[in-house]
C-alpha cells in the first residue's frame, strides 16, 4: 500500500500546518469508519496498517514536521490538555453550563467508531468529533501534569484539589467496572473521570503476540456494553461531555524488525520502551530513526516511525512514548443530549 499521488503532492507542496491537517484528516477518517463487532479485529489491524503509510512518509521524507507537533501556531494541531482547557473555559450550551471530561487512558483513534455508532444509536447528539495532540512523550503523567495534576492519581475520591486548570470540578480516578463507575457520579455539576481502561488492558497484553488483536476484541466488548452507556448517560446527565484520553498506542507487534546497525542502536538507546528522556545522539542515520524533540515536559529523545527491535524479555507488542500517529493522536469527542 502506498500513499495516493494527489495527497503525496499536497504533502509535499503544503506548509507544515496543512500538511498536518491532511495527515490527520485523514488518519480520522480511515479510523472512524463504521465497525461491527464479528469483523472489529481484523478490520481494526487493517486501518492501522492503512495509516502506517502516513507514518512511512512521516518517518522517511516528512520527519522535519515532527518539530511542529502540538504547537497550532505552526502546525494547526492543538495538544489534548490546551483543547480541553479552552472547551473548560467556552460557555456550554445546554445542561445549565455543567460540563464533564473523561479522560480513558491509552484510548486511541482505533477506537473512535464505538464512541460515534454508540452516541448516535442512544439518542446523543455528537457536536465534534476531532483528533487532538498528546503530550511529548505520550506518557500518561505527562498529561496529567499539563492539566495542572501532579499525577493520575491525584484525581482519586476528588483529590484533584483547585491548582489545576479544569476547575471548579469534582474529579475521579479508578480503574472499576463501568457501572461501579456510574455509580459515582452524584450530582456535582462539573466532573473529571480518568478511567485506567485501555492502558491497563495494553500492559496486560503487551506480552502476548496478539496485542492488537486482543485490545480490538475487548474494545468492541466494553464501548458496546450497556454498562459503559449507562455510565455515558451519568456523565452527560445534565451535562455536555468530552471523551478523549491521554495518548494513544503504538501496535508495535505488527512493526517491522529494525535489523542491522539501525536495530542494535534503538536496542541500545531506548531498550524496550520508545523515549528516553535528556538529550541525546540520534545516531546517523538518514532517514533518522530517532528524533530529539523538545517539549513542555523537556528534551527527549523519541524512537520515530514504525520499528521494533529485539530487546530482553521481548519488545512489548503495544506500547506508547514515540512517534507514530495512532500513539501520540487522540480522540476528542464532545457529546450531549442537545
Amino acid at each position: 500500500m502506498s500513499l495516493d499521488a494527489n495527497l503525496l503532492s499536497r504533502l509535499a507542496r503544503g506548509t507544515p500546518a496543512e500538511a498536518w491537517r491532511l495527515i490527520i484528516d485523514q488518519a480520522v477518517e480511515i479510523a472512524s469508519r463504521p465497525l461491527t463487532e464479528g469483523k472489529a479485529a481484523s478490520e481494526v489491524t487493517r486501518r492501522d496498517r492503512e495509516i502506517g503509510v502516513l507514518d512511512h512518509f512521516l518517518s522517511s521524507s516528512g520527519w522535519d514536521l515532527w518539530q511542529v507537533f502540538g504547537d497550532p501556531s505552526l502546525s494547526g494541531v492543538e495538544r489534548t490538555a490546551d483543547r480541553l482547557v479552552r472547551w473548560w473555559a467556552e460557555p456550554a450550551s445546554g445542561g445549565g453550563g455543567a460540563k464533564a471530561v473523561l479522560i480513558l487512558d491509552g484510548l486511541s483513534l482505533r477506537e473512535l467508531p464505538w464512541l460515534i455508532q454508540g452516541a448516535q444509536a442512544r439518542g446523543f447528539t455528537l457536536h465534534q468529533v476531532a483528533a487532538t495532540a498528546s503530550e511529548l512523550p505520550g506518557e500518561t503523567n505527562a498529561f496529567a501534569q499539563a492539566l495542572g495534576f501532579s499525577s493520575r492519581s491525584q484525581l482519586q475520591n476528588n483529590g484533584g484539589g483547585n491548582n489545576h486548570k479544569l476547575h471548579p470540578t469534582h474529579t475521579e480516578c479508578v480503574d472499576l467496572p463501568w457501572r461501579d463507575c456510574a455509580g459515582l457520579i452524584d450530582s456535582q455539576p462539573n466532573w473529571v473521570f480518568w478511567h485506567h481502561w485501555p492502558d491497563s488492558k495494553i500492559h496486560d497484553g503487551a506480552g502476548a503476540g496478539q496485542g492488537l488483536d486482543t485490545l480490538a476484541r475487548d474494545a468492541a466488548q466494553q464501548l458496546t456494553s450497556d454498562d459503559f452507556w449507562l455510565f455515558i448517560e451519568r456523565l452527560a446527565q445534565g451535562r455536555r461531555l468530552v471523551i478523549t484520553s491521554d495518548h494513544g498506542y503504538a501496535a508495535t507487534g505488527t512493526f517491522p524488525d529494525a535489523d542491522g546497525e539501525v536495530g542494535q542502536f534503538l536496542k541500545a538507546t531506548f531498550a524496550s520502551g520508545r523515549s528516553l528522556a535528556g538529550s541525546a545522539d540520534p545516531g546517523p542515520f538518514v532517514p533518522p530513526v530517532a528524533l530529539q524533540v523538545d517539549s513542555p515536559q523537556g528534551p527527549h529523545l523519541l524512537a520515530l516511525g514504525r520499528r521494533k527491535w529485539k530487546s530482553q524479555g521481548g519488545y512489548p507488542t503495544l506500547t506508547h512514548g514515540g512517534l507514530s500517529l495512532l500513539e501520540v493522536l487522540s480522540p476528542f469527542v464532545e457529546i450531549g443530549r442537545n
